[in-house]
């Protein structure tokens, strides 16, 4: 503190006082306390977040434990030789078990994805390409769901940097988010997902990719939908649409949408959501296109 003491003898020949320096000095000493508390709290959370990380992982492995033993026990009921009506009881009772821990296996696995670090290990994929392998494998389930599937897709190679898995995983959370929406309250009884009666589609999900001009003075972009019939969003539900842990489904996690966004935010990209209630929902994941040679030298 001395030298503050002398700066203020002679500075400007005495004219600045003391008790200016005073201000000055409690006043950086203000901001010197609030960055060690802000440097306190980020290494508290870091330390939160790789102790909920580790908490989650040790829970899931007796969840795997529980899981395979109800299966064992449900195949041992079926072998048994107890009376119909009892082992259909108990069976009732295992599904019910084996349902609830596949539920918080998923809760586990949409929460571990969504705390982890992101890292994209970036490779030139053809986002088509992407969109037609995802489309194969989501089938069975729209089938399952009684939803048809429609690609349209643009003519040519959509080429980007990008890391496909987390993308498919992006894409996939938002097309499962779809088909949910579209198994609504018109259709709550199907619990089970089957399609309706009479091989009527619930609905269609279609998705889209196409290129486009980025903002001013930005390269070009792609662009693929995700887009429902289902019964729409409204407002109220789209601003809390990428919250975690809000969700409009018995069951749901609240984290599907959380984790496609930040999938998509570590590529650069953004995902908008564009929906009115009747009407349907498009989401919508921008991604930067490939430039110049990146593009060519495929």
């Amino acid at each position: 503190m001395h030298w503050v003491w002398l700066t203020i003898g002679v500075v400007c020949g005495g004219a600045v006082s003391a008790a200016a320096w005073a201000v000055v000095l409690r006043a950086y000493g203000a901001r010197v306390r609030a960055a060690e508390r802000r440097a306190q709290g980020a290494e508290r959370m870091a330390e939160i977040g790789a102790m909920t990380g580790g908490l989650a992982h040790e829970i899931k492995n007796p969840l795997s434990t529980i899981g395979l033993n109800a299966q064992l026990l449900a195949e041992g009921l079926q072998e048994s030789g107890i009376a119909g009506e009892e082992r259909a009881r108990l069976l009732h009772r295992v599904g019910t078990l084996r349902r609830e821990t596949e539920r918080l296996r998923g809760i586990l696995t949409d929460f571990l994805e969504f705390a982890g670090q992101v890292r994209p290990a970036l490779a030139l994929v053809d986002c088509n390409a992407l969109a037609g392998e995802l489309a194969d494998f989501f089938q069975p389930e729209a089938e399952r769901r009684g939803v048809r599937l429609r690609l349209e897709l643009s003519a040519g190679p959509l080429w980007a940097q990008l890391d496909a898995a987390l993308i498919k995983q992006a894409l996939l959370n938002l097309m499962l988010n779809a088909v949910q929406a579209m198994a609504g309250p018109a259709s709550a009884g199907l619990g089970s997902g089957a399609p309706p009666a009479g091989g009527a589609a619930r609905g269609e999900l279609i998705v889209r990719s196409e290129r486009a001009a980025g903002a001013a003075g930005a390269g070009e972009t792609v662009r693929l939908h995700v887009i429902d019939t289902g019964p729409g969003l409204s407002g109220q539900v789209l601003a809390k649409l990428f919250t975690p842990y809000f969700t409009t489904k018995a069951g749901g996690s609240g984290l599907g949408l959380p984790v496609a966004r930040r999938y998509v935010e570590a590529h650069g990209g953004r995902i908008e959501v564009y929906s009115e209630p009747g009407r349907g929902s498009d989401f919508t994941v921008t991604l930067p296109a490939a430039q110049g040679r990146a593009a060519q030298a495929v």
